[in-house]
């Protein structure tokens, strides 16, 4: 039963209980609570999970984030002697500044590649979890590619910008 009232919760629950009462003796009542309050218990779960969704949501990202600065870190450690020879024949910054983002991006757009598969396969799985979007809603799909995408792009910066910086004099004396 739901009560519209500008009395106090306590007020109106008396006179629920008075009114009730005054009907039939052996019926209880019990669990008065205020709308708000039983509105967000039937939503708390929910939103506890859709939480811990969006949080592992994030790690992921994160993890996505430092193995792709990782990988191509290491590329550009591997190739100094590499990109200080382009340097000392004339290659632009810019250039080499191009070459490691496409390495990065490259990286990304293949994990790209095989995750929209495999999350699409598997949406049916959170189908329950899901509200106002149907699992294999594009816009989602595209928008979390693109978020992908430009964290790629910034992953790959760092390194890239430190392989620009390479001294073709310390580039050619490197064993």
């Amino acid at each position: 039963m739901v009560v519209k009232s500008t009395l106090s919760a306590s007020a109106v629950a008396s006179a629920i209980r008075t009114v009730t009462h005054g009907i039939d003796k052996n019926l209880p009542v019990t669990d008065i609570a205020p709308l708000p309050n039983v509105l967000n218990a039937s939503v708390a779960q929910p939103h506890f999970r859709t939480l811990l969704l969006g949080l592992f949501g994030s790690i992921g990202l994160t993890l996505a984030a430092v193995g792709i600065f990782g990988v191509i870190s290491y590329s550009v450690s591997r190739r100094t002697r590499e990109l200080g020879i382009r340097v000392a024949l004339g290659a632009e910054p810019g250039s080499v500044l191009g070459m490691i983002l496409r390495q990065a991006l490259v990286l990304t757009l293949i994990g790209i590649a095989v995750g929209v598969p495999c999350a699409l396969a598997t949406a049916r799985l959170i189908t329950h979890l899901l509200f106002n979007v149907t699992p294999y809603d594009p816009v989602t799909l595209v928008l979390v590619s693109l978020v992908l995408l430009a964290v790629g792009a910034l992953a790959g910066y760092i390194p890239a910008q430190r392989a620009m910086r390479v001294d073709p004099v310390v580039a050619l004396r490197h064993e």
